[in-house]
């Protein structure tokens, strides 16, 4: 014969029959069953009130919830999420500015992934940063970074090169323009408007490729870093393969890829009409994490140099430098001799600081160029050693 077997339910149900028809005490038949005085009465109040089916395990969830997230704070929540593709602190962040209050963020989040929002990301192993070491950027217009965000097709088949530009202490995205070709023609006009609008950077980072920098020329110079240069812009290349050099900007380009990108929009202008809403949301309203969750336009100022229209002054060295002008034929004179410069030099001014007997330094402006030698009247690239003699 097999052995009975009974649940709980079960238990309980022969717990209140007996307790109905048995002749033994309350307490003895409570003992007998292993329960409290009061856990019986419990089950006896429930029979009587209804039926067997009360004798069923009930939800421990209480009647009310005080601190329980209010669900049209949730419903916020969720919009926000599907509109801005947000995380919860920037969520929590906009929230707290536009009611007053906020859930806490480990709240937002908890709402973000009981909704299947967001995804627990598997724990990497932490490497050292390839990097060069980041520098501190103290103050608005210390550095600007400008970049191409990999080019796409709009749906009418043509190329679109997304040109960008921002500020590297605030992070204010200067410009954000789809072009057509990744020229200098194409790209200067819109350097020319961020200069006139927002006032000259000191610095400029870029990576080595065309319109910014030419490989093969004297200190990587192109046509755009000589014009830069003669405005007073230091041109900041990073080291080749290493975009994590400039990882700002990358981190930007990532969200800009995300929000414009997929899928790309039916033309030209309609791309640009979304790069210009994206930069608008981007500048004053999402907050920053690097900004202590401020937004960029509340950090960022115009540069106190502004734009000079009109033809550029010729560069100015220090007095111990010998000063030469580049020739139409790409070359200076030296001791009645002719050394060539750069095609892109021609009819500017280089200087020259001697750093050893008949050796010197080569500079435009604040670039160095490479090191010239009296012996066989060359100039020698700046990615080479300097000649021992």
């Amino acid at each position: 014969m097999p052995w009975r077997t009974a649940n709980v339910r079960d238990q309980r149900a022969r717990f209140v029959m007996e307790a109905q028809d048995t002749l033994v005490s309350f307490t003895e038949l409570c003992e007998r069953y292993g329960i409290s005085r009061p856990t019986g009465y419990l089950w006896l109040k429930r029979y009587e009130s209804g039926s067997l089916e009360e004798l069923r395990d009930r939800s421990h969830r209480p009647f009310s919830s005080p601190n329980v997230t209010p669900a049209w704070m949730e419903s916020e929540i969720l919009k926000l999420r599907k509109k801005r593709r947000w995380g919860a602190r920037k969520i929590w962040k906009v929230l707290r500015e536009r009611h007053g209050w906020a859930p806490h963020v480990d709240t937002v989040h908890a709402v973000l992934k009981r909704c299947g929002m967001v995804v627990s990301p598997r724990p990497r192993r932490q490497r050292n940063h390839p990097g060069a070491p980041r520098a501190t950027i103290e103050r608005p217009n210390e550095l600007w970074s400008a970049d191409f965000k990999g080019h796409f097709r709009t749906g009418d088949g043509r190329v679109c090169h997304p040109l960008t530009l921002e500020d590297g202490y605030s992070r204010y995205l200067l410009a954000c323009r789809g072009l057509r070709r990744s020229t200098i023609e194409a790209t200067e006009p819109w350097f020319r408007a961020a200069f006139r609008e927002y006032g000259l950077p000191e610095r400029m980072r870029t990576d080595n490729g065309l319109p910014f920098a030419y490989v093969r020329s004297a200190g990587k110079l192109s046509k755009l870093s000589v014009w830069w240069v003669k405005l007073g812009i230091r041109p900041e290349l990073i080291e080749p393969g290493k975009p994590q050099q400039n990882g700002r900007h990358e981190r930007m380009h990532r969200t800009l890829k995300a929000e414009t990108t997929k899928p790309p929009s039916s033309s030209l202008s309609a791309q640009q009409a979304r790069f210009n809403r994206f930069r608008k949301m981007y500048n004053e309203e999402r907050p920053h994490d690097a900004l202590g969750l401020e937004t960029p336009v509340s950090c960022y100022e115009p540069s106190p140099r502004t734009y000079p229209e009109g033809k550029l002054p010729p560069l100015t060295y220090p007095g111990h430098f010998e000063v030469r002008k580049v020739a139409g034929d790409k070359t200076i004179k030296w001791r009645d001799r002719k050394v060539f410069v750069s095609k892109l030099l021609m009819r500017e001014y280089v200087g020259f600081e001697e750093v050893a007997d008949g050796e010197w330094s080569v500079y435009f402006g604040c670039v160095h160029l490479g090191w010239f030698d009296e012996r066989d009247y060359r100039i020698m690239d700046t990615r080479g050693p300097r000649r021992k003699r």
